[in-house]
């Protein structure tokens, strides 16, 4: 079983994932950040560096799914493929930070992966507002991301958008400014009373979160 969690840069993810891990026992699956050799570079030098990024993030993603899918456990997995070629790619590419030949090189090679993997079981999208994303950002005080343009953001925000509203699988949204998981249990229980509803329960809830 493939559970996903998906959101943009301090929405939230890694502590929802850990919290969802704990609570039903699933191995997690966490975003390669701390070492990341391309991610401080990247930063600093957005256009130099973000086709390098892009391709570690694409490999690194495309080993996991590999592994999920031959997995018998139940993964929660922090961060998608799908977020790296529709989002973060593109929003590059678009911005002028990753010309057309290496954006057709990557979308080209993404595209190679997709016809070999299959939507997770269940995604679960953490939507956020910038101003909500800046002060998380700031609250956890990593140095590389204090450079991360407010535009840069908004940005990536737009590109999860477009893309929930495209995505055919199983999705539950979870309202990030509002629903505060970490710190009301709550809060977290109402997220898992849909996660129970999804996967468990005897009807299966239809798509109401569009």
């Amino acid at each position: 079983m493939h559970i996903a969690v998906a959101g943009n840069i301090g929405s939230g993810k890694t502590t929802l994932t850990k919290m969802l891990a704990r609570r039903y026992g699933w191995t997690p699956r966490f975003e390669p950040v701390d070492n990341n050799p391309y991610l401080s570079d990247f930063y600093a030098d957005m256009s130099r560096w973000s086709f390098n990024l892009q391709i570690y993030f694409l490999n690194k993603r495309f080993r996991e799914v590999v592994e999920i899918s031959k997995s018998k456990d139940y993964i929660i997995q922090d961060r998608t493929i799908f977020e790296d070629a529709k989002i973060f790619a593109p929003n590059l590419h678009d911005g002028g930070f990753m010309s057309d030949r290496d954006f057709d090189n990557y979308t080209d090679l993404f595209d190679l992966m997709m016809s070999l993997v299959k939507l997770p079981d269940l995604m679960i999208y953490i939507r956020s507002s910038v101003p909500n994303l800046v002060a998380q950002i700031a609250k956890r005080g990593r140095e590389y991301e204090q450079s991360i343009r407010i535009d840069y953001l908004e940005g990536l925000n737009k590109r999860y958008e477009e893309w929930i509203e495209t995505f055919k699988g199983n999705l539950i949204i979870v309202d990030g400014d509002h629903v505060k998981f970490e710190a009301s249990l709550a809060d977290f229980q109402t997220i898992t009373d849909q996660i129970d509803s999804r996967l468990y329960g005897l009807f299966p809830m239809e798509d109401t979160d569009k």
